[in-house]
């Protein structure tokens, strides 16, 4: 008996839509097809069931399944190796953790692909590379660039044939590249070269060259033909050292391209001219065949260890039996297991090469000493000195310690080999009979108190039991400690370290965290203020971290009690800290630092006192502008806003915004800033403020001086446009203290480098951290040039040479005097050469100078020049006035050391006379002399210079002359300039700003009289040079304040006009919108009475300004009044439904409409007494049409909202009509659920059959589960 179940259509879809089209059949239920419904599993098809045997599954388990494609593993793995000869990297402590680590993680990230790295014996170094194959061949390509070292060759093809090596798009070159794991270099159309640059590992441009050429030579239009020969011929037909093949092509002229040994290539292809290309193949060929017939070959095995010893450095080995004997010898590849070496050759021959080939292999021998890990570094000794001794008698022999490992590897010559091992296993068992250790288990948190403060703990055990104890560092986090040494110590160190432990674990311990930052302050000045905490808290122990560590945590042990006072008191001092530790840092010019300090530092007193903060100057001999607040934020936002107004008000700050491409900014800025820093120091100390990285933004913002704003501006697209085409640089190195001789003096030998090359050179300032770096940029050719110059420069230095100089006695306290700064000088100049005076009390002349061969000529010379002078070296007297001589020095005695540097003089200033009071008693008359005469007739003379006013100056003639005219030249002078009085209050300005401004422009000294001496005369002191031009500015600025005078006088006209005070509001308008207007048309003010003052008339209205504005003014004003007056204002009703129609959103409706008729439309506020009164005002036209227009709104907005009203009544929701007879559905037979007779098919209309989600069903047990 068949059964059917029914579902109708809607229910069905959604199940059906999931289905392949093709495997659903649907059952349309006319009259035709329903006598016969599908059955259950034809419309509702299984899901294939998981195959017990998979050999029996054939076919799918249902109409589900489709065939499934095998998956091909994306992930594949290849290993590069890396020889200790082409690592780039060699330094095996830092195997891990340098460089090495770093460039492998950077590639990991960029690449996708995983590295893993491990050292071979030979210190070769393995790569293993996971990942997709494009990830790894991008992988593979930078571990070769980044790890290996690279070398780089050229090869020369047609230019015509470029186009075919870089492939459509580049796709050919790029694919080359990651194949070869190369970089090649392509010269541009425009560049006549025909040479290709490939760069990379020596085996990958071979293989690269190789393919370039086969590239040319299937491009030629010369004859190409490829010769197979196998690959065991291949040495025979190259020759030793490819001298062979290398010959045939210069007497042929044909190219001859033989694939590498790393290549699995059999054809040897040749280009040339027919003839001599047949030649040379017929030679080859001729080669080949004679080899063929003639070689015969035997196999041999050796050790694969032993492989390297016969291949040899750079295969030479290989190329050496080969030249000898004839013989050609094959090494399996390092990559497989085989230990198998061929021997290929003339029968007769391969005997010597076989002994040749086992004696390289055997002149180096491996082995291995037992000895436990423990006692490695007993062996080793103290800074390597046991194992010294050994390697020092057998240098070749190369011994390794593996941690962990209890054996010593031995590798070297074998007689050597034999005599190391003889010797370090007698050393291990002499260590074994006398020494014991014992490991102990002690938690690592205590391990630092077993320790110490500076170890004292620890170094007291160990000297104390004479055994040496291995506590492991922190950053292990292991528990275990190790005690080496004497067996009865080792016994003795262990109880006393277990007692220390045990003692600890009863003890509280306690981690404050507090920031790095505070640490220093809280351990105070040499330890004060943590000794008065430990004094308050004795029980308690405080550690602070390593400054390193860059850690936070402070941590305190001892009784819970104290640990918990301790850390109250330390948690508000750090509350307090924290507070008054807000930093900002102002950059402020450096010539300004003084005027912010004041007299005897009056300024920055008073700004820290009444600003309650900290403010840090940097030091007068540093470069730093910066000046740096400390405090609270408040605090130090007002003292920098305090400093900031100092320097604007002194100098005349311009700010220009320049606009740089930002993927250039790194590049301008240099390493760690070098480059702007030059640029911002050769401008006189302009800022530099370039946009925060990643913003994206162009515009670099300059501040500073006028002048030098433009200059660094200059600069600064220079250099930035120089960047966009020149941007290759070098790096080189040299010693700090050749720096200066490379300069040369004033700069003239680094000028000579820069103008014969056209390179940029950096030399790294005093900030830097990396001194010995030398940064040269410019054009790829010029900066190569530089370099040479420069290392052949370094190079000479480097030559060492000692000599000597004949130097007589009397002068060698000039040199040694004020601790040897002549001598130190020299040195500094002169690339750090050493020069040797003789002891002071022999007689000697000799003097001996030491370094660099050029430098110590350059020192010896300037040594002579030295002693030249003194020898010619007299003294004079320049006499000026005591009073001048401050002036003369200038600030810091800054003009006398200028003076002394420029003419290589010494001047010295006579003591200050406290009483500068002549003496006019007679001078006492001895044995009968006349008055005026003796000893103190010259002193006697009034007109003669006193002796306080005598300046020494001592040098050579010519240059104390010079310097004499110079300091006489700095003598000020004082003019007198005639200015009103009552402009004196404005020349001196505000705060004296106007004064201070004039003096330090003209480099003088302005006296403006006290005011109650009513005096017009100004003195102006000062060189001669500038008076004039401070002359001239001061009548300039006279003029311009006159003229100022004039003017206040013409703007201050008052006019007054009366204005009803109902239309103040409507001339002032919106916001102040109409009455601004007025002011900004006619530059006047404006002033409205005060409401508020029942004094002042309410209707006038003041404008002051000049006389014709104000009345123009008056004019507008008067203007709008006349229009307010012929306004009307008229009610009209409108319908309160529609009047949120007419305003519209947000007003914009509305303001339209008064915009284009010129009234102002007021609706009525919610609550009014009347909802439809609209009021309108304006122009009695306009107020007409407006109320028209608007009446035609409302009764277009009012049809509509009555249509609405009357559609309400008919949108309520219907009635429920009574269900229809229910569609049978979709039939289907046999379902799972007529198999019982006694069941019924399911009721589509019942909500318990199929119940919706949130229907209210009685209770009943449902297939769906309990209700929740």
């Amino acid at each position: 008996m068949s059964s059917v179940a029914v579902l109708t259509q809607e229910s069905f879809a959604e199940h059906r839509s999931g289905l392949v089209p093709q495997q659903i059949k649907v059952a349309t239920l006319n009259s035709e097809e329903e006598s016969d419904p599908p059955t259950y599993k034809d419309a509702f098809p299984p899901l294939p069931e998981k195959a017990a045997c998979l050999e029996n599954a054939q076919e799918p388990a249902g109409a589900w399944s489709n065939k499934i494609r095998p998956i091909k593993a994306s992930v594949i793995t290849q290993v590069f190796h890396v020889p200790l000869e082409e690592r780039k990297y060699k330094d095996m402590n830092q195997f891990g953790e340098g460089e090495q680590a770093k460039i492998c993680l950077e590639i990991m990230q960029r690449t996708g692909a995983h590295l893993e790295l491990s050292l071979a014996k030979d210190q070769g170094l393995s790569i293993m590379v996971s990942g997709k194959l494009d990830a790894v061949m991008k992988a593979r390509k930078d571990i070769v660039a980044r790890l290996q070292t690279q070398a780089s060759a050229t090869v020369a093809i047609p230019k015509e044939h470029h186009r075919f090596v870089i492939g459509k798009n580049g796709e050919k070159l790029q694919d080359l590249e990651l194949k070869t794991a190369t970089k090649i270099q392509i010269p541009r159309p425009e560049d006549p070269s025909h040479q290709i640059r490939i760069t990379g590992t020596k085996e990958g441009i071979e293989k690269a060259r190789h393919e370039v050429l086969l590239i040319s030579a299937e491009q030629d239009k010369r004859a190409v033909e490829r010769l197979e020969v196998e690959k065991a011929f291949h040495p025979f037909i190259a020759g030793p050292y490819n001298r062979l093949v290398g010959e045939i092509m210069q007497e042929t002229g044909t190219r001859i391209n033989i694939p590498p040994p790393s290549v699995s290539r059999t054809e040897i292809v040749f280009t040339g001219e027919k003839e001599q290309l047949a030649q040379a193949v017929a030679r080859i060929r001729k080669i080949y065949e004679e080899k063929k017939k003639k070689t015969t070959t035997i196999a041999v095995e050796v050790k694969k260890s032993q492989h390297k010893y016969v291949i040899g450095p750079k295969g030479n080995s290989l190329q050496e039996i080969l030249e000898r004997t004839g013989v050609s010898v094959e090494i399996p590849p390092s990559d497989s297991i085989s230990e198998t070496v061929i021997l290929r050759g003339e029968p007769e021959k391969l005997g010597q090469a076989l002994t040749e080939v086992y004696a390289k292999a055997n002149s180096f021998t491996v082995s291995s000493v037992s000895a436990p890990s423990w006692l490695h570094r007993f062996i080793i000794g103290k800074k390597g000195q046991n194992l010294a001794k050994i390697t020092q008698q057998m240098p070749k022999v190369h011994i390794e310690f593996t941690e962990g490992e209890d054996k010593i590897t031995l590798e070297g010559p074998t007689e050597d080999v034999s005599v190391a091992q003889e010797q370090i296993e007698a050393m291990v068992k002499d260590l074994i009979s006398r020494m014991d250790y014992v490991e102990i288990n002690i938690d690592h948190k205590f391990h630092r108190h077993l320790i110490g403060k500076s170890g004292a703990n620890i170094n007291r055990i160990k000297d104390q039991y004479k055994v040496s104890v291995r506590i492991p560092p922190d950053s292990e986090k292991s528990n275990l400690i190790r005690i080496e040494g004497d067996p009865h110590g080792v016994q003795q160190a262990k109880r006393e370290l277990l007692e220390l432990a045990s003692r600890m674990e009863n003890e509280r311990t306690k981690d404050l965290i507090i920031e790095q930052r505070f640490h220093r302050t809280i351990i105070g000045q040499k330890g004060e203020r943590i000794r008065e905490i430990r004094d308050k808290f004795p029980e308690v122990i405080i550690n602070f971290p390593d400054p390193t560590q860059k850690s936070d945590i402070v941590q305190l042990r001892g009784p819970k009690n104290e640990v918990e006072k301790c850390t109250k008191y330390m948690q508000k001092m750090v509350a307090d800290l924290v507070e008054n530790s807000y930093s900002i840092s102002v950059p402020i010019f450096k010539q300004f630092h003084k005027n912010i300090i004041g007299k005897g530092g009056a300024n920055i007193k008073k700004i820290r006192e009444e600003s309650n903060t900290k403010i840090d100057l940097p030091a007068e001999n540093s470069n730093s502008e910066t000046i740096v607040i400390t405090g609270k934020r408040a605090n130090c936002e007002a003292a920098r806003s305090r400093i900031l107004s100092i320097q604007k008000d002194l100098a005349n700050i311009a700010e220009v915004e320049v606009s740089i491409p930002s993927k250039l900014h790194n590049s301008l800025i240099g390493t760690k800033g070098r480059l702007i820093r030059s640029i911002m120091e050769e401008c006189g100390g302009v800022h530099i403020h370039f946009p925060v990285e990643g913003s994206g933004s162009d515009t670099v913002v300059i501040r500073g001086p006028s002048s030098d704003v433009e200059k660094a501006k200059k600069q600064l697209l220079h250099l930035a446009e120089e960047k966009q085409t020149n941007s290759f640089t070098v790096d080189i190195r040299a010693k700090p203290e050749y720096h200066k001789f490379l300069i040369g003096k004033g700069g003239g030998k680094i000028r000579k480098v820069r103008d014969s090359t056209g390179a940029r050179i950096i030399f790294p300032t005093a900030e830097d951290k990396d001194q010995d770096l030398i940064t040269i940029i410019g054009k790829e050719d010029a900066v190569k040039e530089a370099q040479r110059e420069l290392e052949a420069l370094i190079q000479n230095l480097d030559n060492v040479v000692e000599d000597y100089m004949l130097v007589d006695p009397r002068h060698h306290r000039h040199f040694v005097i004020r601790r040897g700064q002549v001598l130190r000088e020299i040195a500094e100049e002169y690339g750090g050469v050493m020069v040797s005076f003789p002891r002071s009390g022999t007689q000697s002349d000799r003097v001996t100078l030491k370094g660099a061969k050029d430098c110590v000529e350059a020192a010896k010379k300037r040594i002579q020049e030295i002693i030249e002078d003194l020898e010619a070296q007299v003294t004079i007297e320049c006499a000026i006035p005591q009073k001048f001589h401050r002036s003369v020095m200038g600030p810091k005695g800054s003009r006398i050391q200028q003076i002394t540097r420029d003419y290589n003089v010494q001047i010295k200033f006579p003591d200050r006379e406290e009483n500068p009071v002549h003496n006019v008693e007679p001078a006492v008359q001895e044995n009968g002399d006349e008055p005026g005469e003796g000893r103190d007739a010259k002193e006697a003379d009034p007109s003669s210079p006193r002796r306080c006013d005598i300046i020494i100056i001592s040098g050579r003639k010519e240059k104390c002359e010079a310097a004499k005219e110079a300091l006489e030249a700095l003598v000020p002078v004082t003019i007198e300039v005639e200015v009103s009085f009552d402009l004196h209050r404005y020349i001196i300005g505000q705060k004296g700003s106007g004064i201070r401004k004039m003096m330090d422009e003209f480099e003088v000294n302005i006296q403006v009289p006290a005011p109650e001496l009513q005096s017009d005369v100004i003195a102006i002191t000062g060189l001669a040079a500038n008076l004039d031009r401070a002359k001239a500015g001061l009548l300039e600025r006279v003029k311009e304040l006159q003229a100022e005078q004039e003017d206040r006088a013409l703007r201050s006209f008052k006019l007054s006009v009366s204005v009803d005070p109902k239309y103040h509001p409507k001339i002032i308008g919106r916001k102040g919108t109409v009455i601004t207007q007025i002011r900004l048309e006619h530059d006047v003010n404006i002033q409205f009475p005060d409401k508020d003052d029942g004094n002042q008339p309410q209707d006038q209205i003041t404008i002051t300004g000049y006389e014709k504005n104000t009345e123009a003014a008056r004019d507008a004003i008067l203007k709008i009044v006349g229009e307010l007056e012929q306004m009307v204002s008229e009610d009209v009703p409108l319908d309160h439904r529609v009047h949120a129609r007419i305003i519209g959103a947000r007003g914009k409706a509305i303001r339209k409409v008064m915009d284009e008729f010129k009234v102002d439309i007021r609706f009525p506020q919610s609550g009014a007494p009347d909802p439809n009164c609209v009021t309108v005002t304006g122009l009695p036209e306009n107020v007409e049409e407006a109320i028209d227009h608007i009446l035609n709104l409302e009764e277009e907005y009012l049809a509509d909202v009555v249509d609405n009203e009357a559609l309400q009544v008919y949108m309520k929701p219907p009635v429920h009509e009574e269900s229809k007879a229910p569609s049978r559905g979709f039939v289907v037979r046999d379902a799972p659920w007529t198999a019982s007779s006694n069941e019924k098919a399911p009721d589509m209309s019942s909500s318990e059959e199929f119940p919706s989600f949130g229907a209210q069903v009685a209770p009943k047990t449902l297939p769906w589960g309990p209700k929740r």
